[in-house]
């Protein structure tokens, strides 16, 4: 497996090294056709990638931290249009240095509908998931140059899945996923999912899923016989529906999910806006930890605020505790309002950021989960804080404040100090 893995990788890497070989002789007219523009260039960038010729190497796998695996990096990648418009490649081999093992991921898909951009995807994978994360087969490739949650999560599970994916387009505001997968979950930590007279460590899971993603505000035009989104619009709306089905191909567990996002942005003028993110999710029937939800806790229990002193993330709750929450039912409400940057000089423009977050939550049979200790939000759970952004290389300051329901009895414990990082291209 091993020689297999490393094979991969030296597949990607040979096709990244060779699509930046100098070409000589070339016309202007082919350099021109050839060439990125700058603009171009810069939103490959932004969305994680580094453009080659043939293969878009994908950065998210060059090189991560967090406690169960140390160092994780590898290299990953995906064919572009010039290696196929109807056949795509997408895969990535990474190294935990500190569990010594191999995750890898081998897959890709093929067009069967231009117009309405209709793929069918197969993968392998054999990697880690964080336990009570969760995600929506329709979202947008969201990448961070670094992402500070990472550092500090340490429930992680196992898992071996194989899937495959279909794609549709339905109109241009209205976009489908659909994927049916199979998997094999081992836990990385001391947990047993106990229902009835059985005890589970691992278990093996078969889902069916659909996922919708509605923007029924933004606008489309069709450039360069594509189309592409000329305006985001507000509210986006996203509804995801999971069925796990029991004595189906091994299938331990039925249960049901149902997990709803809806995005809102108000522009009062091009430098001052408005953020508003509410996020719900339900799960029925016989769901383990490892699938129901936590509320993207970015807190490590050290005893002062200095030793908790790290990087804050974009949407996590920055007082809440690592593992400190699990949920089978549950809603979060976040708030940011951007007020105008404030201009010292010409470029040295930090800017403030006023945050509230709420999040409610419950489970029931709590007690199928053992060996593994956390509360629910019955409570409600509220902080609230603001940040300081590009305040010296795109770093910033970060302050947030527990309060409400779960409010502890020392002060410091309730507070949340941390830098923030914030990179435009």
């Amino acid at each position: 497996m091993h020689k297999c893995l490393l094979l991969l990788l030296i597949t990607l890497g040979s096709y990244a090294l060779h699509s930046q070989e100098p070409t000589i002789q070339r016309d202007s007219s082919a350099i021109e056709n050839d060439t990125i523009s700058k603009i171009d260039y810069l939103k490959y960038l932004g969305n994680g990638y580094f453009p080659t010729k043939f293969l878009n190497v994908d950065l998210r796998y060059l090189v991560k931290f967090n406690q169960y695996e140390g160092f994780r990096t590898g290299l990953g990648g995906i064919t572009n249009d010039e290696f196929s418009e109807k056949y795509r490649i997408n895969s990535y081999v990474v190294y935990g240095f500190k569990d010594h093992r191999f995750k890898y991921r081998i897959g890709g898909g093929f067009r069967i509908n231009e117009a309405t951009d209709t793929w069918i995807n197969l993968s392998y994978t054999d990697d880690l998931q964080e336990t009570g994360s969760s995600s929506f087969l329709t979202d947008k490739r969201f990448f961070q140059f670094f992402e500070p949650r990472l550092l500090n999560i340490d429930l992680f599970h196992k898992h071996i899945t194989k899937a495959i994916n279909i794609e549709h387009k339905l109109t241009n505001h209205l976009v489908t996923e659909t994927e049916f997968a199979i998997s094999k979950i081992e836990p990385t930590y001391s947990y047993n999912f106990v229902i009835g007279n059985e005890s589970f460590r691992s278990f093996d899971i078969s889902t069916a899923k659909i996922s919708a993603q509605w923007s029924p505000f933004s606008h489309f035009e069709t450039i360069k016989d594509k189309v592409t989104q000329t305006k985001e619009g507000f509210p986006k709306f996203t509804l995801q529906l999971t069925q796990s089905f029991k004595n189906v191909l091994k299938g331990d567990f039925n249960y049901f999910k149902v997990d709803f996002r809806t995005r809102y942005k108000i522009t009062h003028n091009d430098k001052v806006f408005s953020e508003i993110v509410l996020s719900s999710g339900l799960a029925t029937g016989n769901t383990p930890l490892t699938h129901l939800y936590h509320a993207y806790p970015n807190n490590i229990t050290k005893e002062t605020v200095l030793q908790r002193f790290s990087v804050a993330g974009i949407n996590s709750f920055e007082t809440m505790y690592f593992n400190e929450f699990f949920s089978d039912r549950f809603a979060t409400l976040q708030i940011k309002h951007f007020v105008k940057p404030f201009r010292i000089t010409e470029r040295y423009r930090p800017q403030l950021v006023l945050i509230s977050r709420f999040a409610l939550g419950n489970m029931q049979d709590i007690e199928r989960h053992q060996n593994i200790t956390f509360g629910t939000l019955n409570k409600g759970y509220s902080e609230a804080g603001f940040e300081i952004n590009k305040l010296l290389f795109g770093f910033g300051l970060s302050f947030a404040y527990r309060y409400g329901g779960y409010h502890l009895p020392e002060f410091a414990d309730n507070l949340a100090a941390k830098f923030t990082f914030n990179v435009s291209l």
